[in-house]
């Protein structure tokens, strides 16, 4: 799908966004600007929703955007449209900056023509906002941002098929997981990360989304089973009392999290034979060593990282090297579950 390569990071996104947030405030004329601010929300748009150029400047921001739920609709008018109608989640953060702004009558007046600018002017502000940050000026361009929020949501593991629908893909990398998440289930998926995203509010490096499919109660612990959208299988053991204070049945969607200490890498084509639950195939993509610990991120399928911390010394013993094939390999009470 996409690679990340040649286009920008999450902090240089985030540097490219105060850029913008600046230069709306550097100008004393209030007409102008009014006019950077229409600009710096086309920006916004395509940086939070993967929005084509095109889509964001045909959006009518008072009937498409609704902040109540924080949603976007992109291509609702059926006339001679180029793709399907697609609802995109947005954080509530973001949806109610575009609330108070819209409620500004200075503002609403200037947007008479709605977002309808010329594609050519607004390109030219991408481009000397991604200047004025140090950067070469291509990878400010929309499309270029477009492709690095895929990017930033593949590395942050969100599911494929969740990446491509946000991003409007005519063909979607079905799984036979996939295809059993409704559309309203995978809406749901996608605002849970949007508002994760945005918060912030967990220290777990390696994040599961995924439904309930199995729930088997014991008299002090529960076994709950999980199917990702990608694919995966997951187990967790959890006490009896969380089951009934998560509110978790089977069909429910939920987060599992896993910390990156407590994953454990094996070497080897062949699955391990061992007494952990949870056994993922992938291929180490990059190690970072350290004096302390050393970081491995590993590519499982559906594109997903996982993140794998061991001690220096011990990674010195294991000899793992980028390529290499492992399994990553945690047990049932790692795992975390959240209904945030």
């Amino acid at each position: 799908m996409v690679e990340a390569g040649d286009c920008l990071d999450t902090l240089q996104l985030n540097q490219l966004e105060i850029s913008f947030r600046e230069w709306v405030h550097g100008s004393q004329r209030k007409d102008v600007q009014l006019s950077r601010w229409r600009v710096l929300l086309i920006f916004l748009l395509i940086r939070y929703t993967g929005a084509k150029l095109n889509e964001v400047l045909a959006l009518n921001p008072f009937k498409e955007i609704d902040v109540k739920n924080s949603t976007v609709l992109f291509n609702s008018t059926p006339e001679g449209k180029e793709y399907d109608p697609r609802k995109i989640h947005i954080s509530e953060d973001l949806s109610r900056e575009i609330e108070t702004a819209l409620a500004d009558n200075e503002f609403r007046e200037s947007l008479q023509n709605m977002f309808m600018v010329d594609p050519a002017f607004v390109r030219r502000k991408f481009y000397e906002r991604a200047q004025a940050c140090g950067f070469d000026k291509r990878l400010g361009g929309p499309e270029m941002i477009r492709k690095a929020r895929a990017v930033e949501l593949m590395q942050c593991n969100m599911p494929l098929p969740v990446v491509q629908t946000i991003l409007g893909h005519s063909t979607l990398n079905l799984t036979s997981s996939y295809v059993s998440f409704s559309a309203e289930e995978m809406q749901q998926v996608t605002k849970l990360f949007m508002e994760k995203e945005s918060t912030r509010k967990t220290s777990a490096r390696n994040s599961f989304f995924g439904k309930v499919t199995a729930i088997r109660q014991g008299d002090i612990q529960t076994r709950v089973e999980i199917v990702t959208i990608s694919g995966h299988a997951i187990t967790t053991i959890i006490t009896n009392d969380s089951l009934v204070r998560l509110g978790l049945h089977e069909g429910r969607l939920i987060t599992a999290e896993v910390k990156a200490p407590w994953i454990i890498l094996q070497r080897g084509a062949g699955e391990p034979e061992c007494s952990a639950e949870n056994r993922l195939n992938g291929v180490i993509q990059r190690k970072n060593e350290g004096v302390i610990n050393t970081e491995y991120v590993i590519t499982i399928t559906g594109g997903i990282e996982l993140c794998a911390i061991a001690s220096t010394n011990h990674a010195q013993q294991l000899g793992f090297q980028v390529g290499d094939q492992v399994w990553a390999v945690f047990n049932s009470f790692s795992v975390v579950l959240r209904v945030d």
